[in-house]
């Protein structure tokens, strides 16, 4: 047996051990789709970047950067802050609210902020179902292909096999499984993808040389404006390509949930100290790996796999297998992390709001991993039938979701005007234009051009519609620690008060025999 299966065996076996390991801590519905709300710092920097990742970062950015150069930076350079932006903004504050509001789910977190308005509930889910099905899609296929190229395995079995292992941790173990296999995955793609680019580099040279035999092979590889200057003057997709990812993540229900899910507010800044630094050692290195390819991989057939090339070319079979391993970790974090969000709205947002209101805790545990299946078994399905354009569809997935969601969850916490109307304005109108423009042919500007729409849309439509009502502000406060101020003539009205109380007491206290009888001496 070639010994990139049984690394990848030994892998799959360690997957499916911690999904038993975690079983018996997710029994209550808090407990498996929230994992308790008790990950601390490290878990949910790493569950937050690795689900934010997925197998785009392994096959599609090095693709990029193969195709057009150093334009492809201008996407790492966002997405090297977007897990910054996305803490730093949302952390804390939407840990607090949501727990204020009593929220497991991100969908059920808006319509509650948002007066529980129930156009805000439709919406919100019918575009969460829409995207995540075409991402959990798209991330079947990439699971599929690399198993099928990588080992030789035929696409049906590898489909199988590689979705079925995520089916039965997220099925079993819950965010607990999801949580801890997302940190053990992030290590390995850090790992491995620094260990390729540091001997890849070294092979070429240095970073010098590298820009020297690009230029060499054609001068518009260095160029901002891509390959044969075919973005030229275009800074409208510079804006989409640096702000897709930069606060992209921000409007995307599976990553922000992580925030739901942290063990108190205050861990929202020692996980941006992790964060910061997982993005830093990961981010760049898929991009440059592309660049990297350009020289030492001519001839390549298929760019998404420059990876797996340069490691099979820089490191013996073992090492090469994890590295392989490491491409499987970024697409298995991110399908976990999206199965276990759609049974979370299918089964919060669906059965016990609309279908069963009064379901109990473990009926909503059952239905969760009922809807996990069952999501997983069509994806399946539809995946080896191998829909044309799948791939183009995670893009798409992403920007619909990112441009809808975006204003809804930023201003939910900051603008305390933000109501119902404007958040079903801004996902109309933000994701709308997006899936407009991606159709008509625009697709590079989508982006940007989405994300415009929807703030514009939030801010407009909030003028109109029931106002926020004072028990929100007040809990929009709270959430933020900030609190109601005290006027000064309540404040010293108050200490009079106090002060004529507190000396009535004492003179009650050395008048009597109330120490004495308690064995205490009054005199000096």
């Amino acid at each position: 047996m070639r010994i990139e299966i049984i690394v990848l065996i030994c892998y799959f076996i360690g997957m499916i051990g911690i999904g038993l390991y975690w079983q018996r801590r997710a029994k209550k519905s808090e407990d498996f789709l929230l994992g308790g709300r008790s990950m601390g710092p490290f878990i949910t920097a790493l569950t937050l970047q690795t689900t934010a990742m997925s197998g785009y970062m392994f096959m599609g950015g090095p693709s990029l950067a193969y195709a057009i150069g150093w334009f492809a930076l201008f996407y790492a350079v966002g997405d090297a802050g977007g897990g910054i932006v996305n803490i730093a903004v949302m952390g804390r504050r939407m840990r607090r609210l949501s727990q204020l509001l009593d929220c497991i789910s991100p969908i059920e977190y808006l319509e509650k902020r948002y007066n529980n308005a129930k156009p805000v509930k439709v919406i919100a889910s019918v575009i969460c179902i829409f995207g995540l099905s075409g991402y959990i899609l798209a991330q079947f296929l990439a699971a599929g292909k690399t198993i099928s190229i990588l080992f030789n395995f035929p696409i049906a079995p590898s489909l199988i096999v590689g979705v079925g292992v995520i089916l039965f941790y997220t099925f079993v173990g819950g965010y607990f499984a999801v949580a801890w296999t997302d940190v053990i995955q992030g290590i390995i793609m850090v790992s491995a993808v620094i260990g390729v680019l540091v001997l890849s580099i070294s092979k070429i040279g240095g970073l010098t040389a590298l820009n020297l035999k690009l230029a060499a092979i054609d001068p518009t590889y260095l160029s901002v404006w891509g390959k044969d200057l075919q973005y030229q003057g275009a800074w409208s997709v510079i804006a989409g390509a640096v702000l897709i990812y930069l606060i992209g993540y921000v409007g995307l229900p599976h990553v922000v949930i992580k925030h739901m899910a942290m063990e108190s507010p205050s861990a929202a800044k020692t996980t941006l100290i992790y964060a910061t630094v997982w993005n830093q050692l990961f981010i760049f290195s898929p991009y440059l790996l592309g660049l990297c390819g350009i020289i030492l991989l001519p001839n390549i057939k298929d760019p998404e796999l420059v990876i797996p090339e340069l490691a099979f070319m820089m490191f013996p079979g073992v090492i090469a297998a994890v590295v392989l391993t490491a491409i499987m970790s970024a697409i298995m974090s991110t399908v976990a992390a999206l199965l276990l969000l759609t049974g979370t709205v299918l089964s919060i947002d669906l059965y016990k709001r609309w279908l069963k209101p009064d379901a109990t805790d473990k009926q909503i545990v059952v239905m969760s991993r009922i809807m996990i299946f069952a999501v997983g078994v069509v994806g399946i399905i539809i995946a080896i039938a191998n829909p044309p354009g799948i791939f183009k569809l995670v893009i798409f997935a992403f920007g619909v979701m990112a441009c809808s969601f975006m204003p809804c969850y930023f201003c939910a916490i900051w603008w305390k005007k933000a109501n119902a109307t404007g958040a079903c304005a801004a996902m109309i109108f933000g994701g709308g234009t997006n899936f407009v423009m991606t159709a008509m042919g625009y697709g590079d500007s989508a982006f940007f051009s989405g994300a415009v729409a929807g703030i514009v849309a939030m801010y407009i439509g909030s003028q109109f519609g029931q106002k926020t009502t004072t028990e929100m502000i007040a809990l929009i406060d709270k959430a933020s620690g900030k609190y109601a101020k005290i006027s000064p003539k309540i404040e010293k009205a108050n200490c009079k008060t106090l002060v004529s109380e507190g000396r009535a007491v004492s003179n009650y206290i050395l008048s009597t025999e109330y120490m004495k009888e308690r064995g205490f001496s009054l005199s000096c």
